[in-house]
């Protein structure tokens, strides 16, 4: 028997439908789902397509020496990225030696040991900690932790003053001032995510342990910290990604000089802090020098937070084996 043409009306409740289907919640879902992830590619694309243009001036005169130059000379039409590059990692990683952790001993006592009670008044206090702007940080670099400083590091030379990264003069603002005001700020977010992290451990594992004879502390450090180290690394590379381009309360204890120095008591400088200090008054190949900084900062970050992933996705391949 020979199949039956469609009719118009059959064609058209198909066409109906097809639009009905389309346009359901789950449809329009799918779909504002899709522009918003694809709306981030495109964001990040034009970012890096501006700073790539704008900096134009610079790569073609500099090229790759721009990256190890030590000379910033807006005067000449000099520039060198290395001296903030340096002054970037050297402070975000005395930040990370003080608050991995301080961040990660006071998540472990928050989840597993303090009473819910005290545990919640305290998060909800780093939380609103987390929330201050850099400024006030900044100010408060000045007004407290320089004048401190001052006072502790003459017995910190006094028995580790034989190391490269304790000697010379120390005259308050250095890069050693802005990685301890940069460790309190990134330190509220390595607690309140770890913290976060580790309350989401199953708690039959800490059940379990402590059935087993495990005490407390055992039970924390060899099962609950084990099975959340992938959240617990990965709130250590967000706050890093903080401290990287972390701009006003560095640029006010830092000390501003672009020079390399082996001495963490010596002044530094940083790329967010040399782009927030000379981008109003630039011009010219200044500009584009600036510019390029920014590129570089940019892609440090986008290295940095790739080798943390990586590290992360080892770590879960590892655990799964």
């Amino acid at each position: 028997m020979a199949s039956q043409a469609p009719t118009l009306q059959d064609t058209r409740a198909t066409r109906v439908s097809g639009l009905r289907s389309f346009f359901n919640m789950d449809g329009v879902a799918q779909a504002l789902v899709w522009v918003a992830g694809w709306a981030i590619v495109a964001i990040t694309a034009v970012l890096v397509f501006e700073l790539w243009m704008n900096s134009a001036e610079t790569r073609q005169k500099f090229g790759f020496d721009f990256l190890f130059s030590t000379t910033w000379d807006p005067v000449n039409g000099d520039f060198g990225a290395l001296p903030f590059i340096f002054g970037t990692l050297a402070t975000s990683a005395v930040a990370l030696i003080i608050a991995v952790p301080l961040g990660i001993g006071a998540s472990i006592f928050l989840a597993e040991l303090a009473p819910p009670r005290i545990s919640d008044a305290l998060t909800f206090c780093i939380e609103l900690l987390a929330a201050v702007p850099s400024v006030i940080f900044g100010l408060i670099g000045i007004f407290v932790l320089v004048p401190a400083l001052q006072v502790m590091v003459p017995w910190l030379k006094a028995g580790l003053g034989f190391l490269p990264i304790f000697s010379g003069a120390f005259y308050g603002v250095s890069i050693l001032s802005a990685g301890v005001v940069l460790a309190v700020m990134i330190v509220p977010f390595i607690i309140s995510i770890s913290r976060e992290v580790l309350m989401a451990v199953p708690r039959d594992l800490r059940e379990a342990a402590l059935a087993l004879g495990a005490t407390q502390w055992e039970s924390t450090w060899q099962v609950v910290l084990p099975f959340a180290k992938v959240g617990v690394i990965g709130s250590v590379f967000l706050a890093l990604a903080r401290a990287l381009g972390e701009t006003m309360a560095v640029t006010m204890v830092v000390g501003n000089t672009p020079k390399i120095q082996a001495s963490l008591l010596a002044p530094g400088y940083s790329i967010a802090a040399v782009i927030a200090n000379e981008f109003p008054e630039a011009g010219g190949i200044q500009m584009s020098a600036l510019i390029e900084l920014g590129l570089v900062l940019f892609t440090l970050t986008i290295i940095i937070n790739g080798a943390a992933r990586l590290l992360i996705l080892a770590t879960e391949t590892k655990g799964a084996k």
